[in-house]
């Protein structure tokens, strides 16, 4: 036998850009309160953005009956779906030149997104705040990734100005991708068409290839929703799914719509898809179609779900705010971004230096979970930022109590501590913890 002793466990096999690598961090956090509340640990659960709804009707009963599909469908996905899926579009969001044939149906939009990324020829720009998973998508593409900052005083949108700010001093030569997420995670702000217009402007003058993520497009709480599509058609590529005005984040299926002029990238991330998930679930697209259809009963679902969003969300502003903790008010989605630069002068007392410090204290003194803002969404770590996700309560008897109280736009205070209290009560921990330390301070 010779001497050789094998694999050696000190050595690392993992390449060193991604050494320090983990899991999405707030999926690894919902995980370990989960099970902390599973064990029976009371937790105002704000940490973790997924639907609070159950998936419509309709789309459950298509899963059931289409079960036993079990064939590998096309890699771009059943073409009667992307049929569907752009017919979906042009209805709701007057995008009337979408092709099926440049439509790519995937499992979930984070995979759709780091192929694009993967076969992508240049540099990629993000914003800063930002959804926690875009940056991570780059590294491990190897891709070379610029954070465009935007402040509470900008409403924590990406103005034309500093995008053109950002694409000037850029020093790459290189082509240029923009994850630009509209309806944004984390700050639940939205663009109006005169921004949309100003940013089109910029990204035409520097062929700026946009990845526009909308995948919270269609619970904008107003239903008055406008796509970049509209205003940049020949260089967005929209990419949605199932998982927010659906309700279906478990199913994973998601999508994105390439413009003609981007057919090249298309094709490209399609030969990718072939090669690594090779489609998505059969079973999940057959009744994905029953949703983009649009039925009488799933308009109404939909309008349920934004205006409960809504009525949480204002909720959750109004009381923040009256404590001072500034946020902006969130349009769409299921995110608050408040600000508790108030509290600075106690944090200091407290020897609190980071968003993570003051979130595991909150966690420690109300058993009020959220995430911080910091480095995970690109912000400095000295910022009191943090994301709340409001959707911590049971979306299905609220969407019954709204149908019997007649689809009503607005909700009232009571209806939202009769049927969202946990997240009502959540507010109210935090809210009361403010209090208590600006009393002590």
């Amino acid at each position: 036998m010779g001497s050789a002793k094998g694999i050696d466990p000190s050595q690392s096999f993992v390449l060193p850009r991604l050494q320090s690598a983990g899991t999405a961090s707030n999926l690894a956090l919902n995980e370990q309160i989960i099970q902390m509340i599973a064990n029976g640990k009371k937790v105002y659960h704000f940490a973790f953005g997924q639907s609070p709804f159950p998936v419509a009707d309709g789309a459950r009963k298509a899963l059931v009956n289409h079960a036993s599909k079990n064939a590998y469908l096309p890699v771009a996905g059943l073409l009667e779906l992307r049929a569907q899926i752009c017919e979906f579009h042009s209805e709701l969001d007057g995008l009337h030149e979408l092709d099926p044939n440049l439509v790519v149906v995937g499992p979930g939009t984070k995979q759709l997104i780091f192929l694009l990324v993967q076969v992508f020829n240049g540099d990629v720009f993000i914003l800063s705040p930002t959804w926690i998973t875009y940056k991570p998508i780059t590294n491990l593409a190897g891709k070379h990734v610029t954070a465009i900052s935007s402040s509470r005083e900008d409403s924590w949108k990406l103005s034309s100005d500093a995008l053109e700010k950002a694409l000037s001093s850029s020093n790459s030569s290189s082509h240029k991708l923009l994850i630009f997420c509209n309806p944004d995670n984390p700050t639940g702000t939205s663009y109006t068409a005169e921004e949309l217009i100003a940013l089109s402007v910029v990204l035409r003058k520097h062929k700026v290839v946009v990845l526009s993520d909308e995948i919270y497009g269609h619970t904008k709480y107003d239903g008055e929703f406008l796509s970049l599509a509209k205003y940049y058609p020949e260089g967005t590529i929209l990419s949605s799914g199932l998982s927010k005005c659906f309700s279906a984040g478990g199913w994973r299926c998601g999508y994105n719509i390439y413009p003609k002029e981007l057919s090249e990238i298309y094709k490209a991330v399609c030969s990718a898809a072939s090669n690594t998930h090779s489609c998505a679930p059969a079973p999940m697209q057959y009744a994905a179609l029953d949703l983009f259809k649009l039925s009488e009963n799933t308009r109404e679902y939909i309008k349920g779900c934004r205006c409960i969003m809504g009525a949480v969300a204002k909720m959750c502003h109004r009381e923040l705010d009256g404590v001072g903790v500034k946020a902006i008010l969130p349009v769409g989605g299921y995110y608050i971004f408040p600000d508790f630069e108030i509290l600075r002068p106690v944090f200091k007392k407290r020897g609190i230096s980071t968003s993570q410090q003051m979130c595991d204290a909150l966690f420690r003194e109300q058993n009020v979970a959220v995430m911080p803002g910091g480095p995970g969404f690109l912000r400095p770590v000295n910022e009191f930022t943090v994301r709340l996700c409001f959707v911590n309560f049971d979306g299905g008897a609220a969407l019954a109590a709204w149908r019997k109280q007649g689809c009503k736009e607005e909700l009232d205070q009571q209806f939202l501590e009769d049927y969202c209290t946990m997240a009502v009560h959540g507010i109210q921990a935090i809210v009361d913890w403010v209090k208590k330390l600006q009393a002590s301070g």
